[in-house]
């Protein structure tokens, strides 16, 4: 009888895949984490006790088949692990490095709620894809017929790209518009490299070009080209512009010299690793080297800009936050990647104000406390009196999240329903908006989300778009 690889996690201790050592790894932009070995890969994901009911599976917003792809890789059937990895997640390489599987995945494993420590699904998952990428086993795009139906996407983020997949497959002629000079959206100038290498993100871009998906790029709807033209020229249209608006503080010196929204801080650095000439780099303006840098916030993309300052040469780098560390919106593990790196955190603090003029030289701190739970459950901050004090700073970096644009005022289409807070109005299942034919998915309809997200939506847009060209009449008579 063939032995049983799996439900190892009695006997086997979890074990993540070694991290570079701090000192080291804070001095460049590689990513901290080492691969798997072939048989640490397979030992691992037999530890999964291959649930009746996989909470792994269920809380994953794409829902993949983590079970049956743990098991193959058990079993060293790796293109077969790929394969089911593929079928319901269009970029598993990306997600395997960047989703908070804490919070999703990893944090619901039936073997970590009893204590023997969770399958480390994400670090299996991108192990399977990055030894599929390197024997051949990821296939070109060859759709089985070419279709006439054309479809616009506006937007080249991870929600733009995974509905440009899926249309693509099915034969559909695909445009991609965006705004950037090269593909990928935040994933390529939003996340780090340490995080997020960039060829990981350019193969797939390069697999889109290959199967035929046109890229537009440099292109702002409303300006280099209008809506209704990109409408005109297409069968359907997809929005998946994600959200770029950064939140402000309105605070006594916030328009100093020295104070810069996190994305433009961490576009100028990606920009730098591949090579382009960034004038706000090299003059310092977005450079952290030889500065004490505060960083405001407690999401992920604040844990991005202080371990990115950190890899600069900044001489200190604090990070504020109005709440705890157990209230904190961004993923523990990069808080304790951030502090082994060195990286101090100042909790249960907001800023007041900067000091310094015409160039920020501190940051007026106020001193919290968590008082009753708000209207979500979490203890919401208290200002303590007379506690405030001045914290010295060279760079400030506002981190406090993202809204969207005005599309409908930008791009001349008031009839583009809008909720409240700004986001596209958009049905939950089909993600078709108020205009016909055009449909919105990702950060612009759910607001600043997880990468995990805008694919799933990206997909099921994808789905809906391909419904609605299967209905000529329908279409021509709109």
């Amino acid at each position: 009888m063939a032995k049983n690889r799996m439900l190892q996690f009695v006997t086997v201790e979890k074990e993540t895949p070694e991290k570079r050592p701090a000192n080291l790894r804070a001095q460049d932009f590689h990513e901290i984490y080492r691969e798997y070995a072939a048989e640490k890969a397979a030992e691992q994901a037999g530890r999964c006790s291959q649930c009746g009911v996989p909470y792994c599976q269920s809380h994953c917003p794409l829902h993949n088949n983590i079970p049956d792809w743990l098991r193959l890789t058990a079993e060293g059937r790796l293109q077969e692990a790929y394969e089911i990895s593929q079928a319901t997640n269009t970029f598993p390489e990306i997600c395997g490095r960047i989703c908070p599987q804490d919070r999703l995945c990893e944090g619901n494993c039936v073997i970590e709620q009893s204590g023997h420590g969770t399958v480390t699904i994400g670090s299996v998952e991108k192990y399977i894809t990055d030894t599929a990428w390197e024997n051949g086993w990821v296939q070109p795009i060859r759709p089985h017929a070419e279709r006439t139906e054309s479809v616009g996407i506006i937007g080249a983020g991870p929600g733009g790209l995974a509905a440009a997949d899926m249309l693509r497959r099915k034969g559909v002629q695909v445009t991609v518009y965006d705004r950037y000079d090269r593909a990928g959206g935040l994933l390529t100038y939003g996340i780090p490299g340490f995080k997020l290498e960039k060829p990981v993100v350019m193969q797939r871009i390069d697999q889109l070009a290959e199967a035929g998906v046109q890229f537009v790029m440099n292109c702002t709807v409303g300006e280099t080209l209008s809506f209704d033209a990109i409408r005109g020229q297409h069968d359907a249209v997809l929005i998946a512009t994600g959200v770029y608006k950064a939140r402000d503080i309105s605070a006594p010196g916030v328009g100093a010299k020295g104070i810069v929204k996190a994305l433009d801080y961490l576009t100028a650095s990606n920009r730098k690793s591949f090579g382009d000439d960034v004038v706000e780099f090299d003059s310092g303006e977005l450079n952290a080297q030889g500065k004490r840098v505060v960083v405001i916030g407690g999401g992920d993309t604040a844990m991005d800009c202080v371990r990115t300052a950190i890899r600069q040469g900044a001489t200190s780098v604090k990070c504020l936050y109005r709440r705890d560390r157990a209230n904190m919106p961004g993923s523990q593990r990069e808080v304790q990647n951030a502090e082994e790196e060195g990286v101090e955190f100042v909790w249960l603090t907001a800023p007041k104000g900067f000091t310094g003029g015409e160039t920020v030289e501190g940051v007026m701190v106020q001193r919290m406390r968590l008082g009753a739970p708000d209207a979500t459950g979490r203890q919401s901050p208290e200002l303590i009196d007379g506690a405030d004090y001045i914290e010295p700073a060279d760079l400030v970096v506002q981190a406090l999240g993202f809204e969207p644009e005005e599309i409908p005022t930008l791009w001349g289409v008031p009839e583009l329903a809008v909720t409240r807070w700004g986001t596209i109005k958009a049905d939950f299942l089909t993600h078709a908006t108020s205009l016909p034919g055009v449909y919105a998915a990702g950060d612009i309809v759910r607001g600043a989300s997880l990468v995990v997200w805008a694919i799933r939506d990206g997909r099921e847009a994808a789905d809906a778009i391909l419904a609605y060209l299967a209905q000529p009449a329908q279409v021509a008579a709109e």
